[in-house]
Formats: C-alpha cells, structure tokens, sequence
C-alpha cells in the first residue's frame, strides 16, 4: 500500500540532507554576522525564530529570506520522528541506530527548551554590599513601587513593548492609569533650552531635561538605553507627566518619587529585575593580571549566600571556571567594573542543562553498539 506523498515527504532521506545543509548555511551566516550584531540580537534574529526576515533600507516592513532555527528543528525532529515510526523496526540488530537518532531527537527537544527556558541576568555588587535579584542584560521594564509597607515595597513592572502601544495601561494593583505618549528605544538625556518644542513631561527631572532620540543599535560593543515619557492620571484627573531613563549596569537615573492620596510611590526605567529568596553579600573581590601587562590572570569573588528558607548560610569563592550553582541556577564571575569597585556576576538559569550531556552519551552509546555488532559479526565470519 503506497503512503501518502506528506508521509514520504517527512520520512525522506533527501529531506534530512537537505535540512542539514541548510542548518550548515544557517549557522554560518548567523556566526558570521556576529561581527556587526551583539550575540543577543543575533540568536533572536537567526536561531530563536521561525524566519530569517530581511528589511529593505528604508522601510519598516520586513521579509522571510530563509528558514529560522526554530523552523529547521521542529522539521527536523518531526523527520526523525516520521522515519523511525515507517522505516525501522525494534529489532536488536537495529538497537544502535535507534539509540543513536534518540540521542538526537532528546538534543533537538533540549535545544528548543534552552531557547524557550533558558534566561542570563547578572548581578553588580560592589565589595561589603548584598543583593537578593539580578538584572537581564537586555531587557527593561517600567516599575512603580509602593513604599507605604515599611517591610516590603509592592513593586508593579510594565514591558517597555506595552509603553511602545500609547494605549492607556490600567492595573489593578494602581489606583491611577499609565500611559506612555512617547517611548524611544535608544536615547540620551539633554538640558532643555528656552526656545524649544514644549516639553512632555511637567514633574521631576523631566522639567528641565529633555531625551534625544538615538538610533537603536545591535552592535556588540554599544547598548540601548530607552527612555520613556510617562503620564499618570487618577478618574478625576490627571497627575502628571514623568521623564524616565536608564542605562546598564547600575547606572540608572535614581527613582522619582509622587505621592497620592497619602501613598508615597517611585517611578523608574529600569533593566528587569529577577529577585531570589536568598542573599548574596560580597565579601571580598580579587582581580589579578599577568605581570607587566593589562592582561587578566583572574577574577574572584569571596561571597557569602544566606538562604534563611533552605537554611543556608555559609561562603564560597566564585572565579573564572569556578562557579558556583544553586536553585537551579550557575553563578559565573563574569567581569570586574569601575576600577574593581563592583563584580559581576553572570547567573544562568537552564532547566534543561542535562539533556545535551544524555543526548551525547545516547549517540555514543548507539554508534558504540552498532559498530560493535558490524565487528563482532566481521570476525566471526572470518574466523569461519
């Protein structure tokens, strides 16, 4: 009984050859553009996506031009998949072949669960201070903090992509309306000069400072830094407009502050937050270079992890491929900043970080078992 041609179509050889030639092609030129795009945009632009889209000069509308990582997996794993339920049968002459292209399947679904799971942030702390979050390396997010709880700040975050809308933003948690008349992906702050546009803003630093649209850059050695103008309005009216700003690692303009009905609240443009149920204090940083040059030798940072729900409390050295893992995170020591009076620690979070090690062994054990079986067989044909 002939198959349906969708069938023959998934379970083909040719497919898996082709498949692979083009994630040959499509690692390359995504490798290869990381000489002009920060190694962020460049996964989000040619691996974690379905199409690789190009966008003329000029204009705001983009085109598929090649097929995405995420495409080429999922079709990838279904031709696996597909091949295995039509062409092999369980037999123990075919254990190692079966063995090996299960490793395969387990690495393609570790690799989509990385790019859907996985999350990089940082950690600054200066020497004798303590953190219990970090912060993404891109990402950012508008917070406005009720601090009428003198134990706890009730902290409520707005995406960047919802101020991006201009729509009104009503959240349960605030008794006022937020709103974003104008929102610049990339930006630096100026003084206001008498004879220029009316300014948006008509509260805190907004009254004499004004943003400066800068064009969005992907390259690896800049960043971004977004500012918002924010607009805050009660049902009886409106409260303000504020002008936020941020940049990386730490150097955020200060929180503005207002007050409503008797509640004092902060307003700030910040990179997202992820806090912790622990603490991590800094006890000591060491940075070391190789005599005569400005050449780094090593990076430490002596620190102490306090986790009153687990119970923990003890200290630990963290340096260049020492790490340190905990709650299912791994805490790296990244960078030294400002004369080494901060550390930085890169803190990844990957749910799935076992399955490349089991799918690997799975290939090995599978070519292992079906080589073995061929010489085995070879010899003992010989041998008669």
């Amino acid at each position: 009984m002939a198959r349906p041609r969708i069938i023959q179509a998934l379970t083909s050889l040719r497919l898996t050859i082709v498949l692979l030639s083009l994630a040959m092609v499509l690692v390359f030129i995504g490798t290869l553009a990381q000489k002009n795009l920060d190694a962020f945009y460049a996964q989000q632009k040619y691996f974690n996506t379905w199409f690789v889209y190009w966008t003329p000069q000029g204009s705001h509308w983009s085109i598929p031009v090649f097929p995405g990582g995420f495409l080429l997996g999922s079709v990838f794993l279904l031709n696996l998949i597909a091949a295995h339920a039509v062409r092999f049968k369980m037999t123990w002459k075919k254990s190692g072949i079966i063995l090996a292209h299960a490793g395969l399947i387990l690495l393609l679904v570790g690799g989509l669960f990385t790019a859907l799971w996985s999350r990089e942030s940082r950690m600054t702390i200066a020497p004798g201070a303590s953190k219990s979050y970090t912060e993404s390396f891109k990402e950012f997010e508008l917070v406005i903090i009720d601090k009428s709880n003198p134990e706890n700040d009730r902290v409520v975050s707005i995406p960047p992509s919802l101020l991006a809308t201009h729509k009104v933003i009503q959240l349960p948690e605030l008794p006022f309306t937020v709103k974003s008349p104008r929102y610049l992906e990339n930006a630096r702050l100026d003084m206001w000069k008498p004879g220029a546009p009316p300014q948006l803003a008509d509260k805190g630093m907004g009254i004499r400072l004004d943003a400066v649209p800068v064009a969005p850059t992907t390259r690896p050695e800049e960043e971004n830094y977004p500012a918002a103008f924010v607009t805050l309005e009660m049902p009886s009216g409106p409260l303000g407009t504020w002008l936020v700003w941020s940049s990386p690692f730490g150097e955020s303009v200060p929180p503005q502050t207002f007050t409503v009905d008797g509640t004092n609240y902060e307003i700030q443009l910040r990179l997202k937050r992820f806090y912790k149920p622990y603490r991590i204090h800094l006890d000591h940083l060491t940075h070391e270079e190789y005599a005569g040059t400005g050449i780094p030798k090593n990076f430490a940072s002596q620190i102490q992890l306090n986790d009153p729900k687990r119970h923990e409390d003890r200290k630990t050295l963290i340096y260049m491929n020492h790490p340190l893992r905990y709650a299912g995170e791994t805490f790296y020591q990244y960078q030294t900043l400002a004369d080494d009076k901060f550390t930085v620690l890169e803190v990844v979070r990957n749910p799935s970080w076992m399955l490349p090690y089991i799918s690997c062994s799975l290939v090995g054990l599978g070519l292992v078992v079906q080589f073995g079986m061929h010489l085995f067989g070879f010899i003992k044909r010989r041998a008669a």
